[in-house]
């Protein structure tokens, strides 16, 4: 396996404070999403500088859970052209009105039963919450008879808390090692949920649990197994991730506005 540069320390936040993503207001517009979306980039290409990464090392995954499709389409003129989704039945349905938008990809990127599967199999593009084998078999099945492949990422549970799901750390060796018999999946890398807490030091330890795992496993992992990639980051805390290494921010209501419905509807121990 190749080696990778070693990442940058860790930046203090004694300066920096968690936004309030609840405080955005909902974008109506194409040009609200366009201004939303140029904010978080340079919240991005800020967070990058400070610990000298390039901002092309880091993707913006729009999380649109609770966004009717209509406006969906506003977010597309825009700009986006991959969304991520929570609810496998939510996803299924935009993904069906949004048909005629060829190029519009699906992510899903909350935990999956196994009689949705087959759902997935046929409309999603990215997993992100993917931490049980019974799932990887299932989702493997399906996406043969589709004549599809999958990108997935291995959901760890960072924080230790039993009302998250993914695997713990120590259990991830094992479990990633299961995955070449799935030649449908395309394991891309690692997926974790932070702490929620204001206090961005204990969310921040989330996501050093991530990136010494992620270096663990390309020393431990069999050839053909990717792990470059880390999704990690929401709304409140994504500045950090990036400063830990994430690849994949994944940002809903600092983009879309704030949602109705709580986090806790969606996340495990989520409070806000």
């Amino acid at each position: 396996m190749s080696e990778k540069a070693e990442p940058p320390p860790s930046q203090g936040t004694e300066e920096r404070r968690p936004t309030d993503p609840a405080s955005t207001p909902p974008a109506l517009t194409a040009a609200d999403f366009a201004a939303n979306l140029a904010t978080i980039r340079a919240r991005i290409d800020a967070a990058c500088a400070r610990v000298g990464r390039a901002p092309s090392e880091v993707e913006l995954l729009p999380v649109s859970k609770t966004v009717p499709a209509e406006r969906l389409r506003l977010a597309y003129e825009a700009g986006m052209r991959k969304l991520g989704e929570n609810k496998v039945q939510e996803a299924r349905e935009k993904a069906e009105a949004l048909a005629d938008l060829d190029d519009l990809r699906w992510a899903v990127i909350g935990n999956l039963q196994t009689n949705k599967a087959k759902y997935v199999a046929r409309f999603a593009h990215e997993f992100h919450a993917l931490d049980r084998l019974k799932v990887a078999e299932e989702l493997d099945r399906r996406l043969q008879v589709e004549g599809r492949a999958l990108d997935v990422y291995v959901q760890v549970n960072s924080s230790g808390e039993s009302s998250k799901f993914g695997l713990a750390p120590d259990e991830v060796t094992a479990f990633v090692c299961e995955l070449p018999a799935f030649t449908a999946l395309r394991v891309r890398g690692l997926m974790t949920l932070a702490l929620f807490s204001s206090d961005l030091e204990r969310v921040r330890r989330c996501f050093v649990v991530m990136r010494e795992l992620q270096d663990r496993l390309r020393q431990e992992t069999p050839d053909g197994l990717s792990f470059d990639g880390l999704s990690m980051g929401m709304s409140g805390d994504f500045e950090v991730a990036i400063e830990e290494g994430a690849t994949v921010v994944r940002v809903g209501q600092s983009i879309f506005g704030a949602r109705a419905v709580p986090d806790s509807h969606y996340w495990p121990g989520a409070t806000t």
